[in-house]
């Protein structure tokens, strides 16, 4: 009895390791998959430069996209999150192009898988002298 079911369970074993290892993928993929954005809108902190005055529009706000599991991304609070664009060191006049800088409890978002990234990640103002 007990040499028949090892007979059975060792016979055609490669299409059963084979079948393993496509349900396994399956099962990660749909797993990991499930990863989604949120879009929020947040005010946009920009400091000017003292000598020279902003000739293009100034954005008030921008977008921060939070990206991870369904389930957790709608608890984040996005008043936690502050957004900044620093243009306090422009030297010249013209077009000045400076990252936006998110900041937030990085724990809170890296413990839980969470991503935060602004759309865009950087904001252009034209500047001319006073």
């Amino acid at each position: 009895m007990k040499n028949k079911i090892i007979s059975i369970a060792l016979q055609n074993w490669i299409p059963k390791i084979f079948s393993f290892l496509i349900a396994l993928f399956i099962v990660l993929s749909v797993r990991f998959m499930n990863v989604n954005d949120r879009v929020v809108t947040l005010p946009l902190d920009v400091v000017l430069p003292e000598n020279y005055q902003a000739v293009s529009l100034v954005p008030e706000t921008i977008d921060v996209v939070i990206t991870g599991p369904d389930s957790i991304i709608y608890l984040v609070d996005p008043a936690e999150i502050e957004a900044k664009a620093d243009f306090s060191s422009v030297s010249g006049p013209g077009i000045e192009r400076v990252p936006v800088m998110l900041e937030y409890r990085d724990d809170i978002y890296t413990r839980d898988g969470l991503v935060v990234s602004a759309s865009p990640s950087s904001v252009r103002i034209l500047f001319e002298e006073m």
